[in-house]
């Protein structure tokens, strides 16, 4: 690839001065002359100098666009009934799963609008709750959150880990549990990292101190390192690295007993290589599987048995038990085979198994014997998720939380001897949610595949193709969408709209192959997936195009971007959310090498060729109207850099300026979406239904 660049600085050409496009004047923004020629096609990139996310021009061009998107918004009558209306219903007590370590129980409260949950822990489960640690006090906005944590095995510290900004970096610190005092030990430079026990500190890992820009630049040499309580973060101990490539990453796990150090590596999100140490001896890594065909998670140990949930040889995945004493492949033994349904994961609790099986994108879970025979299956009290699963191998005692669209998080209390359960904690939302339901239905793809979708809506909805729909969908990195609450999709709810969200291919929901079938050269399936279920939802009257809108996070942004340029007149709006925009340069910046292995490279002649069709910033029309578009991201996204939302906006301003707005809303001191506080939740949602309802002409609690 070839790059001739001629630099304009920051007077630069101007694409347009300030003019009214359809109602909204858009800020002028400047264009340099790049070009990139892959392969002998020439790619303009006329706003590569807003990934400078450091520079001054392109700090005036975020307030000015933020400027106009709020300018915009806050013009909207029913904006802040919406806000109000979102304050009250998300005004309830939010419980977590409470997990036992050290002689305690912890457990996660946010009590009402608290920005942050706050850890607690008792001695038993009928002792008043103490507070430990409250993530509200590290910043007066709520913008520096509580990221991860770890309770030592004698039950003495807490070591956790602080994100700044809902950036991916990370601090660790510990906790004096007793005392509740801070020590001195803190670790810079965290990244993609656990927090894992063994004797007298824990191992971590972390990048070397960034040069330049530690938001966008490229991560690279990962490394595992052992930290002893009381010293110096300079003096922590290097245990793992690949100084041979440079972009892989590493985590560290100890067994429960102690006794094995586990070091998975990877290459990218799916698929990794093991290595396992002896803690007990003085002795190398044993590297246990050599490529990254395959995905290995250590469940945990039986003495020299060490369980793993994996897809090798089956790709709905199966668990495995391997004697360390005689770890060649040959004497792998199946604990529980592959069968239909997706294994998803596995807990080890009371000398059992507690299996979660995705059966057509919902949960199914069953107990096993430590030796794989089928024993019991948990009743579950609807179509919906479990997860939370928080057991330990010597304690009959489990916890588990179960939600649906319409069913907020519910914390139960298992038995795996009796196999019974009981309500821990039920939240009290302040919402009559038995006027709603959840059905599932399959569609054809273009390609005759089945792709099953839930629909969610009041009673007695009359399918007249006018009612408001929002369409949600992600499709890919074996992630799968399942049925889960979401409180300010109630607003949506209850003015009348229809929530339909989609199972597309490149998610996890069948398995590795439903996975495969979403990535690199198949990539269109994806979009294809989601291309039908908006006409299925238009032609069985749900809605139509004038009242259909489409949303999608991260590289389900990239989906919405890359639908609304192919189908532009299916939809009235699309919300992409922190997307993956610029797909010929996404493996530039920060953790982007790693999605490579879903997207395939611009490096690669035919990869090119199929990601410069259908890469969102490259494939904006001229011609015809787009809907309605309003961008969202966030200053301190170092997962998708907002750069990718910055270059695709003022293109889009450019080439489609004019008809329904085109804005883009770019949050300070956030990032991802990790760690959100919930004023800014709750800022972000209105401003979203509010944008919706507006270009929809549909008036909130006017009905």
């Amino acid at each position: 690839m070839k790059r001739t660049t001629t630099l304009i600085l920051a007077t630069g050409i101007i694409l347009s001065t300030s003019c009214n496009r359809g109602g909204v004047k858009y800020p002028e923004t400047s264009k340099i002359d790049v070009n990139d020629i892959y392969f002998g096609t020439t790619v303009n990139d006329p706003y590569r100098w807003l990934e400078d996310d450091k520079s001054e021009e392109t700090a005036k061009w975020v307030e000015s666009q933020n400027a106009v998107t709020f300018g915009y918004l806050n013009q909207i009558p029913f904006k802040n009934a919406i806000k109000d209306r979102l304050s009250e219903i998300w005004n309830f007590t939010k419980v977590s799963s409470p997990f036992f370590e050290g002689g305690k129980y912890f457990f996660f409260k946010k009590e009402g609008l608290q920005n942050q949950s706050v850890l607690y822990m008792q001695t038993s489960l009928t002792d008043e709750p103490e507070l430990l640690l409250d993530p509200n006090t590290f910043s007066e906005d709520g913008t520096i959150s509580l990221s991860g944590l770890s309770v030592s095995k004698d039950g003495k510290y807490l070591a956790f880990s602080t994100a700044d900004g809902g950036s991916d970096w990370q601090k660790i610190k510990v906790l004096e549990i007793a005392t509740r005092k801070e020590l001195s030990d803190e670790i810079r430079w965290v990244k993609f990292s656990g927090i894992s026990w063994f004797k007298t500190g824990f191992f971590y890992s972390r990048y070397d101190a960034p040069k330049g820009s530690e938001l966008s630049n490229i991560n690279q040499f990962h490394k595992v390192y052992y930290h002893e309580l009381g010293t110096p973060q300079e003096n922590d101990k290097l245990i793992f690295q690949n100084k041979q490539f440079p972009l892989r990453n590493f985590s560290a796990q100890v067994t429960t007993d102690e006794k094995y150090l586990i070091v998975s590596e990877t290459e990218s999100t799916h698929g990794n290589s093991i290595y396992i140490k002896n803690l007990n001896q003085d002795r190398d890594f044993i590297q246990l599987t050599t490529s990254f065909e395959y995905q290995y998670d250590v469940i945990d140990n039986v003495g020299d048995m060490l369980y793993i949930h994996t897809n090798f040889r089956a790709p709905k995945y199966k668990l495995i038990r391997i004697n360390m004493g005689s770890v060649d492949v040959g004497n792998w033994r199946d604990v529980i085979p592959e069968r239909k349904e997706v294994l998803s994961n596995c807990n080890l609790a009371g000398g059992k198994i507690i299996a979660s099986y995705i059966e057509d994108a919902k949960s199914k879970v069953e107990i096993y014997s430590i030796e794989g025979e089928k024993l019991n299956q948990i009743q579950l009290p609807a179509i919906g998720t479990i997860g939370g699963i928080s057991s330990k191998i010597n304690s009959s005692v489990a916890f588990y939380t179960f939600t649906s669209f319409t069913i907020p998080s519910v914390v139960y209390k298992y038995n795996v001897d009796t196999n019974t359960s009981e309500e821990f904690f039920r939240p009290d939302v302040k919402f009559n949610l038995e006027d709603y339901e959840t059905k599932q239905v399959f569609y054809k793809s273009k390609d005759g595949t089945d792709v099953p979708m839930f629909i969610v809506h009041k009673k007695g909805v009359e399918l007249n193709g006018q009612n408001p729909t929002l369409l949600y969908g992600y499709g890919g990195f074996n992630i799968s969408l399942m049925p889960s609450f979401s409180i300010s999709r109630l607003i949506w709810l209850e003015n009348g709209g229809v929530f339909a969200m989609a199972n597309l291919r490149g998610g996890g929901e069948y398995g590795e192959n439903w996975y495969r079938s979403g990535t690199k050269l198949n990539k269109q399936n994806v979009f294809d997936d989601f291309i039908a279920a908006a006409e299925y939802l238009i032609s069985q009257k749900y809605t139509s195009s004038k009242k259909l809108a489409i949303q999608g996070g991260s590289n389900g942004g990239l989906l919405v971007g890359a639908v609304t340029n192919q189908r532009p007149e299916l939809f009235r709006a699309a919300l992409p959310q922190v997307g993956v925009m610029d797909m010929l340069r996404f493996h530039k910046f920060t953790i982007g090498w790693a999605w490579v292995n879903d997207y395939g490279s611009s490096e690669d002649s035919i990869q090119f060729l199929n990601l410069h069709k259908y890469s969102p910033l490259h494939n904006i029309r001229t011609s015809g109207s787009y809907p309605a578009v309003l961008v969202t991201t966030a200053d301190h996204d170092d997962r998708v850099v907002p750069a990718h939302s910055f270059k695709y906006i003022a293109t889009l301003q450019e080439k489609q300026g004019k008809g329904l707005p085109k804005l883009i809303r770019i949050q300070t001191r956030a990032g991802h979406g990790a760690g959100t506080p919930t004023a800014i939740q709750i800022e972000e949602a209105a401003d979203t239904y509010a944008f919706l309802f507006n270009v929809m002409d549909e008036i909130p609690y006017a009905k």
